[in-house]
């Protein structure tokens, strides 16, 4: 079942007003987030607002899909006049003047935007422990995290604090979360939603993407967000997605490359090979193949991203843009020097100095260089291995959970455990995280599906089809008994 199919449904009924809804929301928003941390800015009057038009649309019959559904959104997505701080010290009192695309078209479709959720920063991070706002807490277990870097966004759809959320993707940050919280994310190919207004990490993996509560809600936003965007000239867009969920899958090919399966927990394996053959009985075939150059994925990919984040934070200097300290009677270099050093926080301050360090001139081609050539040959691989079968499916994470503090000390770990989400960014192919039937630790374990270049529908078909096996896990407590009241569900 959609909920946001159902939602709508309920507008068009009478049995459930665009207000009426919000207002649930941010009541259960009011009760949870000071434990969970989910949301670091509320957007109440702006959802009212939108609320509101969302009633008189429905009034002319004109209600668009989307319209007066809440949701969320990862606070490095810019939105005119509201906070836009990535979870940063640097930009914590920072207003956009302008709006990212995908908001410009999300507010054409009369959404509700809930408000911006907590996230790593700058989305330098993999369990929402690096914001300036405090870490987030995975609402399936709160001893856990809830993953990063769009923690926050996931806490809030898998707490039932929105209905679905955006998040970015630079490495994993929408697919990782998404799995620790039983949700399903995808990081779509690279082009098919507009960049513009996303704060930028490393402008050539980023990828802002959708989570929500099933395949098809996914579809629904991935649907509205995927456009091209003449201001982002590495944006296509992709034809509609939703309508063809139901297509079928038999016949299929996929595979499961040996190494992405290597030092996983065994609840993680299980999760995997319990989907294959779910898959198998849906009459889509599963094999395994080996891909050697994918054990230099993860240190090509942090090579790449810190020169990139390197570049791309370089404005931050607190005379243009971003926190400026209480220096008076410095220079002006060491005025410079203190803003970024007390703007910044630790891990962004690493990946900074890592980048700088691999882009200098005595490195450049022992390190950069290097990387690149690494990201070309995974890009042959996949290409030859898309040659030969559809889809690719492997674990997201190596553990099925994650305890806070187990990276936040640890960052060598925290990259290691990247090796199944980086290669889709590397490549530039779409990747979809989804829920298994195998649990651990209150946890759905979460596995990957990757695929050909925009073709992100066949992905999310694909997931579509496993929920009908039944790997998809219960609705969040506060929209089950939403959808029950009065017979909407």
């Amino acid at each position: 079942m959609s909920v946001i199919r159902a939602l709508h449904r309920a507008f068009c009924d009478n049995a459930l007003s665009p207000t009426e809804l919000t207002n649930c929301f941010f009541s259960e928003i009011h009760q949870q987030n000071p434990f969970l941390n989910a949301y670091v800015s509320l957007t109440q009057e702006t959802a009212h607002q939108q609320a509101q038009q969302a009633e008189l649309s429905l009034q002319q019959e004109t209600l668009p899909l989307l319209g007066g559904i809440p949701f969320a959104l990862k606070d490095n997505i810019s939105t005119k006049g509201l906070p836009t701080t990535c979870a940063s010290g640097m930009l914590r009192e920072y207003r956009p003047v302008f709006s990212a695309s995908v908001w410009e078209s999300l507010c054409q479709e009369q959404a509700v935007l809930l408000g911006k959720t907590n996230m790593d920063e700058f989305a330098m991070g993999s369990s929402t422990e690096t914001s300036v706002y405090g870490p987030t807490r995975n609402p399936l277990s709160p001893q856990d995290s809830p993953g990063g870097s769009s923690g926050g966004a996931a806490a809030a759809v898998a707490a039932g604090l929105a209905v679905y959320a955006l998040g970015s993707d630079t490495g994993g940050s929408v697919r990782q979360p998404a799995a620790y919280c039983g949700l399903t994310a995808l990081k779509p190919t690279y082009g098919a939603v507009s960049r513009w207004g996303l704060i930028a990490y490393a402008s050539s993996l980023d990828q802002i993407g959708p989570m929500a509560l099933c395949a098809e809600d996914t579809a629904l936003v991935l649907d509205v967000i995927a456009q091209k965007d003449e201001r982002d000239d590495t944006s296509r867009g992709l034809p509609p997605t939703a309508d063809g969920l139901s297509l079928p899958v038999a016949g299929k090919k996929g595979v499961i490359p040996v190494e992405m399966m290597q030092g996983t927990s065994e609840s993680v394996k299980q999760a995997v090979w319990d989907t294959a053959h779910r898959l198998e009985n849906l009459g889509v075939s599963v094999e395994t193949v080996s891909v050697p150059h994918l054990a230099f994925a993860a240190p090509a990919y942090y090579i790449l991203a810190c020169a990139e984040a390197s570049s791309n934070l370089a404005r931050y200097d607190g005379v243009r843009y971003g926190y400026r300290s209480d220096c008076s009677g410095a220079g002006f270099h060491q005025a410079v020097c203190r803003s970024r050093w007390e703007g910044f926080g630790e891990e962004v301050r690493r990946r900074i100095l890592m980048g700088t360090y691999v882009l200098s001139a005595g490195h450049h081609q022992q390190y950069y260089q290097k990387a690149q050539q690494v990201r070309r040959q995974l890009q042959q691989d996949f290409a030859s291995l898309f040659s030969r079968y559809d889809f690719v499916l492997s674990p997201v994470s190596p553990t099925a959970f994650l305890p806070l503090g187990k990276v936040s000390g640890n960052p060598v770990a925290a990259y290691q455990a990247d090796l199944c989400t980086v290669p889709a960014n590397l490549t530039g192919l779409p990747a979809l995280a989804l829920p298994s039937a195998v649990y651990e630790h209150q946890h759905p374990v979460g596995v990957q599906l990757m695929g050909r270049r925009f073709e992100d529908a066949f992905l999310l078909r694909l997931a579509h089809h496993l929920e009908g096996t039944g790997t998809r896990p219960p609705l969040p407590a506060p929209l089950a008994t939403l959808l029950n009241r009065e017979g909407i569900a």
